[in-house]
């Protein structure tokens, strides 16, 4: 893509109100814009981001035997009054009421859709177990929508949704993609911490949630670094778990830390499928309740979750699986021969290399301010310094190396 067509440009100050990082450098290159508080356009550049980061987690939850759909984001009162979570959720649901006096509310989660559509395709243990999920916008009327697009009023998430004939059978999936989970946030260079927290309004039971530790997060979680425990501070203060020894191996190994949650995984039991009349039969012909689990991530959120541990005074430092482009390429003006950006740029795009080129008429040092301020992992620069190669730098390193074209293109693709 050539950087003289792309929307829109970058901004030289961070919005007035931006306190965290993400908010700063989002807005500032161009990723994201604010409509209100806690609504946020992906422009195109964090639409790109966000596509890397849905595509990596759609591989991974496939690979679970989920399959994808698209659940509705207007509900109904009555399918939220089966649970009783029209008025427990109240205060965090939008719900408004029709010309014609018919109340709806929209989606801040799709349990209860999820579990309609269910009961009316099960009749027998033979139609189970059933995994589906979706990406889809979540409503939830934050107090305090903050933290740029960490915590917003509407965002994008993925929610994947199970049902299981039996409590072994659930919990076997339960782990599957907590697995998948694990390798999501591996892949996408993550270090998650799994900590238990209170359900909320979602359960009575405690849930796990995937924390990333960051100084900006609004969590505070306690956690072992000799085995696997983690809590929520919540979750602690309440149970009284916070000793100065880990509950789980004994070791005096617990730290505190802030945290930005990044997933959570949810197990309901049948409390949901009971109050919604979700059942089967089993081999005996006996009804039974099907076993139920929930489990979320917000894409959106890992956007400016990444931002937050990944960047420094210059601007955001992306990895190359998540980032917009793979190769900055900087044009800078030459009367000498050698290698043209024009070029570069065909050749690289040939070999399946996606290239943000810089082909405007600004100065070199404009050009190097919005290459950092961007973050792109690798910048290329073509100029009579260069001669008949390429000028290579990471974007968190400061040493710059001059490789051929095609030593490139090897480095890009191996």
């Amino acid at each position: 893509m050539l950087q003289s067509e792309i929307f829109p440009k970058t901004g030289k100050e961070p919005p007035r109100e931006a306190e965290s990082a993400n908010h700063k450098l989002l807005v500032r290159a161009g990723f994201i814009d604010q409509l209100m508080t806690g609504s946020w356009t992906l422009l195109p550049l964090g639409w790109r981001v966000v596509e890397k980061i849905n595509a990596i987690i759609r591989e991974e939850i496939n690979k679970t035997g989920a399959q994808e759909v698209l659940m509705p984001l207007l509900h109904p009162k009555a399918i939220w009054n089966e649970t009783g979570r029209w008025e427990k959720a109240k205060e965090i649901m939008y719900q408004f009421k029709d010309h014609r006096g018919k109340e709806y509310a929209l989606s801040f989660t799709h349990e209860e859709i999820f579990l309609d559509i269910v009961r009316k395709h099960i009749t027998s243990y033979q139609d189970l177990p059933i995994a589906l999920y979706h990406f889809s916008t979540k409503f939830r009327n934050e107090p305090r929508a903050r933290s740029g697009i960490l915590r917003g009023r509407e965002f994008m998430m993925k929610d994947l949704y199970s049902v299981h004939a039996t409590e072994e059978e659930f919990w076997k999936y339960y782990e599957k993609v907590r697995q998948a989970y694990l390798r999501i946030f591996k892949r996408m260079g993550f270090d998650v911490k799994i900590t238990e927290a209170e359900g909320g309004v979602f359960t009575d039971n405690n849930t796990h949630e995937f924390q990333v530790l960051a100084e900006g997060g609004e969590d505070t979680i306690y956690y072992c670094k000799k085995c696997n425990w983690g809590a929520n501070k919540e979750l602690v203060t309440n149970k009284k778990l916070l000793t100065i020894k880990c509950p789980a191996c004994k070791s005096p190994a617990i730290k505190k830390s802030k945290a930005i949650e990044v997933g959570n995984i949810f197990p309901f039991g049948t409390w949901y499928s009971e109050r919604m009349h979700v059942y089967y039969q089993d081999k005996f012909g006996k009804k039974k309740p099907v076993w139920f689990g929930s489990y979320g991530i917000g894409s959106t959120r890992l956007m400016g979750a990444w931002v937050e541990v990944s960047h420094d005074q210059k601007g955001i430092v992306w990895n190359k699986e998540i980032s917009p482009f793979d190769v900055h390429l900087i044009e800078l003006k030459t009367k000498k021969e050698g290698y043209k950006a024009k070029k570069v740029y065909e050749k690289l795009n040939e070999n399946g290399i996606n290239v943000l080129w810089d082909n405007r008429d600004i100065s070199a040092g404009e050009k190097f301010t919005d290459c950092d301020l961007i973050g792109i992992p690798i910048r290329l620069v073509v100029s009579e310094k260069t001669g008949n190669k390429l000028e290579w730098k990471k974007r968190e390193s400061d040493k710059v190396y001059f490789f051929t074209l095609h030593k490139v293109i090897e480095k890009l693709l191996g």
